[in-house]
């Protein structure tokens, strides 16, 4: 009986030995994607007075969990400088004395995709004035953005405002003289190599003017 107690009593000691010696998973935590919110935002007039804060939620793994990172991201504005500035470290916008539509980032390091790592989540900003006819809300004259994707290769491309996703049907409606940015995101493995037909602006995004007659734009990956 006493040797069937020791024999218990090791192995015990053994699973609780194996228990401990595996890798705590708070040391594997990633951040997966970034969540911008509020994804849009609207500003009736172009006024360098008026603010709004966005704020970036992270989703990690290793364990599970999704918290807010407002302040562990770096934040930017991904379009024209004269129709938005953004605190780097706070996301707070403030609007310029210009109007259109801009794209609000926020980028994190410790991603798992890609080969530096890093990971980015994308909102909206628009300041309007209906009054003049190039802004937002003053042109009802669309024209076509036409996407194509270029290499050997392979990645997607999205676009602020939403409309333009590839793969797939690569072309949408936009409205004249509007600022449309475009995000291209390599495959794993793959990387993204530049653009053609739309001016870079940060990183893998880019950004165009929509001209009345069209314009195509080609996304090359590797």
């Amino acid at each position: 009986m006493k040797r069937g107690y020791i024999g218990v009593a090791l192995g015990a000691l053994v699973a609780v030995g194996a228990v401990l010696s595996l890798p705590s998973c708070g040391h594997d935590k990633k951040l997966v994607s970034i969540q911008v919110q509020p994804s849009t935002f609207t500003f009736l007039q172009p006024n360098s007075g008026q603010t709004i804060n966005y704020h970036a939620y992270g989703t990690y793994i290793h364990p599970p969990a999704t918290m807010e990172i407002t302040s562990q991201v770096t934040w930017g504005v991904l379009g024209l400088a004269d129709v938005a500035t953004i605190g780097a470290s706070t996301g707070t916008v403030t609007t310029q004395g210009g109007c259109g539509v801009s794209g609000i980032s926020a980028t994190a390091p410790e991603g798992t995709g890609g080969a530096s790592n890093i990971v980015v989540g994308y909102g909206t900003v628009t300041v309007d004035n209906p009054a003049i006819l190039s802004c937002p809300g003053g042109s009802t004259e669309q024209a076509t953005l036409a996407v194509v994707l270029g290499g050997t290769g392979q990645g997607t491309v999205t676009s602020i405002p939403g409309g333009a996703t590839c793969p797939g049907p690569c072309g949408a409606q936009f409205t004249v003289d509007s600022l449309v940015v475009l995000n291209a995101t390599p495959n794993s493995g793959h990387s993204f190599l530049g653009w053609q037909g739309c001016t870079p602006t940060s990183g893998n995004s880019c950004s165009l003017t929509m001209p009345a007659n069209g314009i195509l734009v080609t996304a090359t990956f590797n």
